[in-house]
């Protein structure tokens, strides 16, 4: 079954569909500086708008780049914690557009007033 929304692929071959944050955080903390030393997230789109990446860096740590043409975002930063990263991925990922899934979601609450 395909991605619904969007996957993550790492150097070594590893994907996942629709990784949750700990999916994330294994994937990263299994990178190294041989074999394995990137992780790519994008739309599961024929062309996808945006794609972030975490990449090893020689000096120890990690390269997150974040790149969304819909809204002309490029972002380049560091940082050392596989948990930090996984966590501000997975609220950036929350806040791209996804075809097919609604802008805003309707409570029942809300749905009966």
């Amino acid at each position: 079954m395909a991605a619904q929304y969007y996957g993550a692929d790492s150097e070594n071959g590893d994907h996942i569909d629709d990784p949750s944050e700990d999916a994330l955080f294994m994937m990263i903390r299994d990178l190294n500086n041989s074999d394995n030393t990137f992780v790519v997230v994008q739309s599961d789109e024929t062309d996808p708008v945006w794609f972030a990446s975490v990449a090893t860096l020689d000096e120890g740590g990690y390269e997150i780049v974040r790149r969304d043409a819909s809204r002309n975002e490029h972002e380049v930063t560091t940082a050392t914690s596989p948990n930090d990263i996984a966590r501000d991925l997975t609220i950036w990922m929350a806040a791209r557009d996804f075809p097919g899934r609604s802008a805003r979601q309707v409570s029942k609450s809300e749905d009966s007033v």
